[in-house]
């Protein structure tokens, strides 16, 4: 199931938010590690209805992986 792409939009914001806040990072550091996540990648594909995951579990998924890549 694809969403709407204005819903996906909002949700990434949210979720990039969270994310750096999470990660202690800048806006601007998580929002480019977001688009080069493998995790934007599964969301703008539409697999697996990871867009219906909750932005706390989209976000404490983002920190695992930018953990791994430091």
């Amino acid at each position: 199931m694809l969403a709407h792409p204005i819903l996906l939009q909002r949700k990434f914001a949210r979720v990039i938010a969270l994310f750096a806040r999470k990660a202690n990072i800048s806006l601007p550091t998580a929002l480019d590690f977001f688009y080069h996540s493998k995790e934007s990648m599964l969301l703008h594909k539409g697999a697996s209805d990871l867009h219906c995951m909750s932005d706390e579990y989209l976000a404490e998924d983002l920190v695992e992986e930018y953990s791994r890549n430091l």
